[in-house]
């Protein structure tokens, strides 16, 4: 597997860039107290595509960027079997600093509750907004239950489009850390399904995006409640 590749240069959205500024001094809630850095986002923000996680771990909180561990390295790669790099898409998380408990000195890895996730809005959708994206592709099942709706479930639901009011559509695909706990004896542990997800949103969102101008949709929905509803 091989190495995540520099960051993108020449980032020119200046509201993104303005953001990114104001959420690395954020102190709203108790993930500011612990963290190395805020994993703000990157990639290209006129992409038509956004592809949005959980949170970062702890490469991600050493670097300040998403998606750049183990899990990372497995999308990097999924990208490039779906015939993209990271510089064709968007790529954040629905919180932007680690979550973690301290146990005896050390750091574990735990789920953002509710109030870090909603803490984390303020920076999540304005985000979003400056990219305006056709799609946005969930990774794993907390992001899904957070920009889809609160009973997502990732085994039946997967690879389906729902409606988005920060984008045309939203779906969801497995996350790279369950895909590498599952793959053992011959499994692939779910990785060609993320590869044939991420061709499905890319191809979605440069329908919407051409359609855009030619006034179709081809991509259905199915409907939910209001996004970030609890």
């Amino acid at each position: 597997m091989g190495v995540i590749p520099p960051l993108p240069s020449g980032e020119t959205n200046e509201a993104l860039i303005e953001m990114a500024i104001a959420a690395s001094a954020c102190t709203a809630c108790g993930l500011a107290e612990r963290r190395r850095n805020v994993a703000f986002g990157e990639g290209n923000s006129r992409s038509p595509l956004v592809l949005v996680g959980e949170g970062p771990g702890d490469t991600e909180d050493a670097l300040g960027r998403p998606f750049v561990g183990k899990a990372g390295q497995l999308l990097e790669r999924a990208l490039g079997e779906a015939g993209l790099s990271r510089n064709d898409v968007y790529i954040a998380n629905t919180v932007k600093c680690r979550a973690c408990d301290w146990v005896n000195g050390r750091p574990i890895n735990r789920p953002p509750t509710d109030i870090e996730t909603m803490a984390c809005r303020r920076w999540l959708e304005p985000q979003l907004a400056a990219i305006d994206p056709r799609v946005i592709l969930c990774i794993g099942a907390p992001s899904a239950r957070n920009l889809i709706k609160r009973d997502f479930k990732i085994t039946v639901e997967r690879g389906k489009f729902f409606s988005s009011n920060l984008a045309k559509t939203v779906l969801a695909t497995l996350h790279p850390a369950y895909i590498l706990r599952n793959q053992h004896g011959g499994s692939d542990g779910g990785y060609s399904l993320l590869v044939a997800d991420i061709v499905k949103a890319w191809e979605a969102a440069i329908r919407l995006r051409d359609g855009r101008t030619r006034q179709e949709s081809t991509v259905p929905t199915e409907s939910q409640p209001s996004l970030f509803e609890v």
